[in-house]
């Protein structure tokens, strides 16, 4: 008997020894120096360039903010006693900068409430006033400021529902706001835990494929469905500066609300039953009704069904009238596009989508007015007779422009460029928009002119310009390039009637800061004037180091050396590498060097850059690209790409003579922990790894992942290959694994780390596993990110710094 005893015994004692108890750790001062600091304001800019309005806010949470309480359904996560989404950026104070004075200061609004909580901001058409929202203890509010006064007024109680986000919406004579309040009469949320069940829940196929992505939150039973119902639930009300409310529209799950153009009409998007435990809410039943602005039905322009079977294909479409939206450039006028493939990427049509428009009172089928190759993306309103329409097709990266004359669609349409989205050195540029007289965004164009602001990447570096087209003849000239050379200048905006761009300008110890720029002097005028809060290390070495992976394709990292590092004694010192793996169809547009030396250098929660404090060289943003060229699909040769990318990096670096190649670690969030995981199982080039927020089983994925279109079915060799779990007995190399405890990626459960240091623990790896609690995808609360800071500190220096080698 007593033998018998021992077994359970010995169980107990190893699940003890296999977890710790730890409080929240901080990391050495030096990194938790650059963690403690001010953050700099959010800037916007009025467009008459009149005001510029600063919103700071705390740079983490509180463990105690992430810990309120949360449902979470149908995609969402909801405070329901807030009624705003739980995990939503508050900013807590807002200033203002008169741009047309002389006078330099910056003005405190007054009035804001105490503690503020502030979100959802919205300019008013004329840009006059700013609402927003302020989540108090119990609800929230609808907030104005008055940007002139720089004064604040609250417009109603703790009453707002701002659950399903759209919250604020102004009429476009600017005297008040359309806002969702929460019903007067609101059915009571039910607590699941205390539900008795009364049956099974029972899902069911009627033999139609749905092939859908791993979403997380969905609704799971009855019980949810009737607590999203009442989350959702709004009704509309109008509500003047005087902070009178009227009631608009009866209650209804509202999505989206919109005024035309002439503030004549109102779209309502309204979600319907029946739900989906399959999709979330976005795919959920939805219509699409058209109201004049006394709320009376003018039209029921679309009832999009449930979207649970989609054909396969990340450019299926759904059927019916997709993207509505408001004409910008006409007082009422919807547009909207349609399939002409059935919404099957695989079928072979000449034409993808056709574009239409439908006038008041939005009765009838639309006037069709284009036809694209590809699949529909987006439409820009210059003129009566002038548009430009994007068309794209994921498979082949490519995304074509058109002009077109909506008034004449007999008239054939141009394709002024047609490119591989991914090829970032032939990239044209945006087209500069302006506000038109209905306060909506056209472009600029004058006697066919157009102007285009570009990133400006390059083989010789990044250069941002501004470049004029005729849209007529399609010739283009530079009217403006930044010629810096220890700076980046990026280009925010043009100003045609004044000629000059609001620029941002930055170096690597240099805080970013607003600058406006005349293109006719070349002169700056400054308008911010933000200071560098990592000054403990605006000495350190950075530069972009290019090199060849082992079959030829040039590859970019950007490379820190640690503080105070003797580059002439050249110290063999430990490294981190740092990536995430891209995937591409050409090697050309793999091969683009996108990364910057100038550009400042930011420490971030989830950044390496804190260890150059600790005498660890870093490259980061280590180039990864995973190539499938033609009939070849990138995943075909993902792990030996990878690999391959990981050894040409630390060669590198090595060649260079700063590191000992013995005592280089790798890291990566979310994808970039998938990679990890995999270079340690099929490779020997690491002393250790961090794999932060990953998926390590692709078959718990199994109807595709990240740019992976084919299913488990389809190429299980491939699923298998990549899956890290499948091969967690090659594991030799020591793991440190992070997951939040709340992700709510697609794809990267929890589960995914917890069964995958399950395996790697039963087959004798070294691995640390550890669960930040109410943590999502990415990380929050301060105490979590200082302590994730301590974990990956604590593991470098035991298995990295302080390795022993033969």
């Amino acid at each position: 008997m007593k033998h018998l005893l021992l077994i359970p015994l010995m169980f107990i004692t190893s699940q003890i020894i296999g977890q710790e108890s730890l409080d929240y750790q901080k990391p050495p001062q030096d990194i938790l120096d650059l963690v403690d600091v001010e953050l700099a304001p959010r800037v916007m800019l009025d467009n008459d360039k009149n005001y510029m309005i600063l919103s700071y806010r705390d740079a983490f949470k509180s463990m105690a903010e992430l810990s309120e309480e949360e449902l979470r359904l149908a995609g969402l996560r909801i405070n329901p006693k807030t009624n705003i989404g739980s995990r939503t950026n508050y900013y807590n104070n807002i200033k203002i900068k008169n741009l047309k004075t002389k006078d330099s200061r910056i003005i405190q609004v007054e009035g804001l409430p105490t503690n503020p909580r502030l979100a959802n901001y919205s300019w008013s058409p004329n840009q006059k006033m700013m609402a927003m929202t302020h989540t108090t203890l119990t609800g929230v509010e609808l907030w104005v400021i008055n940007i002139a006064e720089a004064k604040a007024k609250k417009l109603s109680d703790a009453t707002l529902n701002a659950n399903l986000g759209d919250v604020i919406n102004w009429t476009t004579d600017n005297s008040a706001v359309l806002a969702k309040f929460l019903p007067s009469k609101r059915s009571n949320l039910i607590d699941a835990d205390a539900v008795v069940p009364t049956g099974p829940t029972i899902s069911i196929s009627d033999g139609k494929k749905a092939q859908n992505r791993t979403y997380q939150d969905l609704l799971k039973n009855k019980t949810d469905e009737q607590n999203f119902e009442s989350l959702a639930q709004s009704e509309l009300y109008r509500v003047d500066l005087d902070g009178t409310k009227t009631p608009w529209l009866k209650s209804g799950m509202y999505r989206n609300v919109t005024f035309s153009p002439d503030g004549k009409y109102v779209m309502v998007s309204e979600i319907k039953r029946p739900f989906s435990y399959l999709v979330p809410y976005r795919r959920f039943p939805t219509s699409y009704t058209i109201y004049d602005t006394d709320a009376n039905l003018i039209s029921e322009v679309e009832n999009v069904p449930l979207i649970e079977d989609l054909p396969k294909g990340f450019m299926a479409a759904r059927k019916g009238r997709r993207n509505l939206q408001w004409r910008a450039d006409k007082p009422s006028t919807i547009v909207y596009a349609e399939v002409l493939d059935e919404g099957d990427p695989e079928k072979e049509v000449e034409y993808r989508d056709q574009i239409f428009l439908l006038e008041a009172p939005f009765t009838g089928k639309g006037k069709s007015i284009l036809k694209t190759k590809n699949r529909f993306y987006d439409v820009e309103w210059a003129t009566d007779e002038l548009a430009i329409a994007y068309d794209y097709w994921w498979n082949d990266r490519n995304l074509k422009t058109y002009t077109f004359n909506p008034s004449d669609p007999t008239e054939a349409p141009v394709i002024i460029n047609d490119r591989n989205y991914q090829d970032r050195y032939s990239d044209p540029g945006q087209f500069v928009s302006k506000r038109n007289k209905y306060g909506r965004y056209v472009i600029d164009i004058k006697d066919d002119e157009v102007h285009l602001l570009g990133d400006g990447f390059s083989e010789e570096g990044q250069f941002p310009f501004v470049d004029k087209m005729n849209l007529k003849t399609q010739k283009t000239e530079r009217i403006y390039q930044s010629t810096f050379t220890d700076k980046i200048e990026n280009i925010n905006n043009y100003y045609s009637e004044s000629n000059q761009i609001l620029v941002r300008i930055e170096s690597p110890n240099e805080y970013p800061n607003y600058y406006y720029r005349d293109l006719k002097s070349g002169s700056l005028q400054q308008i911010t004037s933000f200071n560098n809060p990592f000054q403990s290390i605006e000495s350190i070495h950075k530069e972009v180091i290019t090199y060849q992976r082992e079959d030829g394709l040039e590859l970019t990292g950007t490379l820190y050396l640690p503080l105070g590092y003797d580059m002439e004694k050249k110290e063999k010192m430990p490294m981190i590498l740092w990536a995430y793996p891209r995937e591409f169809k050409d090697k050309n547009s793999a091969s683009q060097n996108t990364s910057n030396p100038n550009e400042f250098t930011y420490p971030f929660w989830g950044t390496p850059l804190y260890w150059v404090t600790q005498g660890y060289v870093v490259l980061d943003d280590a180039a990864f690209p995973i190539v499938g060229e033609g009939d070849e699909e990138p995943n075909d040769s993902f792990r030996s790409q990878l690999v391959a990318n990981g050894k040409a990096a630390i060669d590198a670096v090595d060649k260079l003579g700063y590191i000992d190649r013995n005592k280089v670690a790798v890291g990566g969030h979310s994808y970039g922990a998938f990679m990890v995981a995999n270079l340690l199982s099929h490779s020997d080039h690491y002393a250790a790894g961090i794999a932060r927020s990953g998926a390590y089983n692709r078959t718990l994925t199994p109807f595709g992942f990240q740019s992976e279109e084919r299913n488990y079915w389809e190429a299980p060799e491939v699923y298998y290959t990549m899956s890290p779990f499948m091969h967690a007995d090659k594991m030799k190399t020591p793991l440190l694994l992070v997951h939040g405890e709340a992700d709510n990626n697609s794809g990267t459960y929890p589960l995914q780390s917890e069964r995958y240091f399950n395996a790697l623990k039963g087959l004798g790896a070294t691995v640390r596993l550890v669960m930040l609690p109410k943590e999502s995808h990415g990380y929050r609360a301060k105490e979590s990110i200082l302590h994730l800071l301590w974990e990956q500190h604590e593991w470098l220096e035991k298995h990295v710094k302080n390795r022993v080698t033969d």
